[in-house]
């Protein structure tokens, strides 16, 4: 892993500052003699800036992203807890955590902390910008806020802006959080039965009614107690608890709920889009529940240069992560010959 740090202070889009930033981010490959062959991945809302652990399937050596042939770099997001600054960081003004003080941050916060790095490692243009569900809030508000760096667009099971039942979901999520009664506290681990049992809310976003009936169903009909779905949603959460930090989590959930392409660019998400003019594939997964293909749908329709894919899959929203061979096959079809890079 590899930190830029910006001893500037970092004016936040709600109006208030950060005194200095460290942005952690993951580089793979080599940038080649034209400058031609950078794929920037943007991640979702618990992965972290190392897309060869968490997307192997479409991003690894003799992949549709392959390190041998790209230039790799993704970048942890503003407010994690996997490097970049966020709570658990220390405020130079105060010489401790933020923790439950760190500001609310933006999608369109976390795009012009990319586009810092991005001055800072002298890249001009990135031939590919990928990204899912959240991190594909980020790579359409990077397209608008620097249209002419970006050349190529791969969107998948995402969406222009928060719909009413993600913020819905959230909203939720972040109750059963600030219903930890630790939650609050000055502590890494404030808040950590919380954030439990709201990544219980989210597992039932992430996966489909038929992929939990076909891989969670007891075979003991005469069962009354400790079932294996239960065993699987506990597991899931302490998973997350293990690796993740409640105030992320609240923070990062509001920055999605903020987000809305068409917010101070004059509220109409189908000509914002249509301002997009990269050419642009869009996937969606045919079970996702959290972002359903009709928003997807409406990005490709908008789009001018934009194709839609649409994936059959038990998988839910986590099929864009899942189902790396159709992930694969749809994107080298789409840009084929080694994503057409020249060398």
């Amino acid at each position: 892993m590899n930190y830029f740090e910006y001893s500037h202070p970092f004016a936040l889009e709600n109006g208030q500052t950060l005194p200095a930033l460290t942005i952690a981010y993951h580089t793979f490959g080599e940038l080649n003699a034209k400058k031609s062959n950078v794929v920037w991945i943007c991640h979702a809302l618990t992965a972290n800036s190392n897309p060869l652990d968490w997307w192997s399937g479409v991003t690894a050596e003799g992949k549709a992203i392959n390190p041998q042939e790209h230039f790799i770099i993704c970048a942890n997001i503003l407010g994690s807890c996997y490097g970049s600054t966020g709570p658990l960081s220390v405020n130079p003004e105060t010489g401790q955590p933020y923790y439950a003080t760190f500001p609310q941050v933006t999608i369109r916060d976390m795009v012009k902390v990319h586009a810092l790095l991005r001055e800072q490692l002298g890249i001009e243009k990135i031939y590919l910008l990928a990204g899912g569900s959240m991190g594909g809030y980020q790579a359409l508000e990077w397209c608008v806020l620097e249209p002419d760096r970006i050349e190529n667009l791969f969107l998948l099971a995402t969406s222009a802006t928060e719909s009413a039942w993600g913020i819905a979901i959230h909203t939720t999520q972040r109750l059963a959080i600030e219903a930890d009664g630790t939650f609050g506290e000055n502590s890494d681990t404030a808040g950590s039965k919380g954030l439990k049992a709201a990544r219980a809310v989210g597992i039932l976003t992430y996966r489909s009614f038929q992929i939990l009936e076909q891989n969670q169903t007891d075979p003991d009909v005469e069962k009354l107690d400790n079932y294996r779905v239960s065993s699987y949603i506990n597991y899931q959460g302490d998973k997350l608890v293990n690796r993740f930090n409640a105030y992320s989590y609240w923070i990062l959930t509001k920055a999605m709920d903020s987000h809305h392409l068409a917010r101070g660019r004059g509220g109409k998400l189908a000509e914002v889009l249509q301002q997009i003019h990269q050419k642009t594939l869009v996937i969606g997964i045919s079970s996702d529940v959290l972002c359903p293909v009709q928003e997807q749908k409406f990005i490709a329709q908008h789009v001018p240069n934009a194709q839609y894919v649409e994936i059959e899959s038990d998988y839910g929203h986590d099929g864009f992560i899942i189902e790396s061979k159709r992930i694969t096959q749809a994107l080298q079809d789409w840009l084929p010959g080694q994503l057409g890079i020249a060398q």
